[in-house]
C-alpha cells in the first residue's frame, strides 16, 4: 500500500513536487481556504506536504492519528506548532541554509532599488513625460561607504553582509546572539537595536518571525531612525507593525521602505501602502530563482519520504 500524504496548499506546488511526491505517495489535496477533507479521510493521513504559510495547528495533527512527519516546503516554520509536533512525536522538516544566496541577493536588490529609485525611474522612463533629461530629477540615496544595518544576522543575514563589504559598507548588527564568524570574517559589529537604528542608513530585517520578534519594527523603533534611512523587509510580515511604516512613510520620518513579506499575504488590494510611491514591494520573491526552487523541493520531498519511511530527515527543526 502507498503512503498517503496530504498536501496543504492554496495553489498547485512547485512543477517537480507532485511527480516526486507520486512516485512513493497517495497525494491527497487540501487547500487551507477551503473546508477540511472528511474526518475518515484525515485519520488515515501519514505525511503532510505544507506548501505555503498556513498555520498547522495541534488540532490538525490530533485529527491524524497516523501521523508520522510533517515537511514544509521553505525555512520558515512560524506557521507549525513546533511544540505540539515534538511532544506527539512528529518530526518537522524544513529546507535551512539552501535559499541563503537567493533571500540575501533579494535583499540587497530591494535595498538597491529603493535607494536609487529604480521602480519611479522604471515607470518614468516609460512613460509620456520623459522628453528631457534632467540631472536634477529623482536623486536618490547614496549606497557604497554607507552604514548597514542588519537586524537577524543569522546564516542569511550573513550573505547580506557579505554582500554589502562589495559596496564598501560598514555593517552593523543585533541578533539574539553575537555572531563571532561574522564579526570575525566581515568586520560586522554588534550592537543594541536603537543603536543600529539611529546609525544605520539602511535597515534589513532578516530574522525569523517569533513570538519575540512580531511587531518588532513599530512606531518607536521607525521613529529612531533617520529621515534618509531605507528599511527593507525579507524576513516575515509580522515583524513589522504595517499601520507604523504607513504612517512612517506618509511623513516622511524615513527616505523608503521595501517589503518582499507583508501580512496578510498579499495585501488587500485596496491597501494604503500600494499607493505609496516611497515603497517598493514585490510578491515573496527571496528564493524565487529555478535554482534554488529546485533544490527546496528536493529537500522537502526528501524530508517527507524519509519520515514516512521512519528514516531521520535530511533538514529536521524538531
Amino acid at each position: 500500500m502507498p503512503y498517503k500524504v496530504l498536501i496543504r496548499s492554496e495553489i498547485e506546488p512547485y512543477h517537480t513536487i507532485i511527480p516526486m511526491i507520486e512516485q512513493r505517495a497517495e497525494i491527497v489535496r487540501w487547500n487551507p481556504l477551503e473546508p477540511q477533507p472528511p474526518a475518515e479521510l484525515l485519520r488515515t493521513i501519514e505525511g503532510v506536504y505544507n506548501y505555503g504559510h498556513y498555520a498547522f495547528t495541534a488540532e490538525y495533527m490530533d485529527l491524524m492519528p497516523e501521523l508520522r512527519v510533517i515537511s514544509n516546503y521553505g525555512v520558515g516554520v512560524d506557521h507549525i506548532d513546533l511544540q505540539a509536533a515534538q511532544e506527539r512525536g512528529i518530526p518537522v522538516g524544513n529546507t535551512p541554509k539552501i535559499l541563503d544566496g537567493a533571500t540575501a541577493d533579494i535583499t540587497f536588490a530591494l535595498l538597491l532599488a529603493a535607494a536609487r529609485n529604480l521602480i519611479q525611474g522604471d515607470h518614468f522612463a516609460r512613460g509620456p513625460d520623459f522628453v528631457a533629461y534632467d540631472p536634477s530629477f529623482m536623486l536618490g540615496q547614496e549606497v557604497h561607504h554607507q552604514v548597514l544595518g542588519i537586524i537577524g544576522l543569522g546564516s542569511i543575514g550573513y550573505q547580506v553582509a557579505r554582500r554589502a563589504l562589495a559596496f564598501d559598507m560598514t555593517v552593523l548588527y543585533h541578533n539574539r546572539n553575537r555572531n563571532p564568524k561574522a564579526e570575525a570574517d566581515l568586520g560586522a559589529r554588534y550592537v543594541e537595536l536603537d543603536e543600529l537604528l539611529q546609525q544605520a542608513d539602511f535597515v534589513t530585517l532578516n530574522m525569523p518571525l517569533t513570538d519575540q520578534t512580531r511587531g518588532m519594527i513599530g512606531q518607536r523603533e521607525l521613529g529612531l531612525m533617520k529621515k534618509s534611512a531605507v528599511l527593507v523587509n525579507a524576513a516575515r510580515g509580522g515583524v513589522v507593525d504595517h499601520d507604523a511604516l504607513l504612517e512612517t512613510l506618509q511623513n516622511g520620518g524615513i527616505y523608503a521602505a521595501a517589503l518582499d513579506v507583508t501580512e496578510p499575504e498579499p495585501l488587500p488590494r485596496n491597501h494604503p501602502l500600494l499607493a505609496l510611491d516611497n515603497l517598493v514591494i514585490i510578491p515573496h520573491l527571496g528564493s524565487a530563482t529555478h535554482q534554488t526552487r529546485q533544490i527546496m523541493a528536493e529537500r522537502s520531498v526528501g524530508n517527507l519520504l524519509a519520515g514516512l519511511e521512519g528514516r531521520e530527515l535530511l533538514s529536521r527543526i524538531v
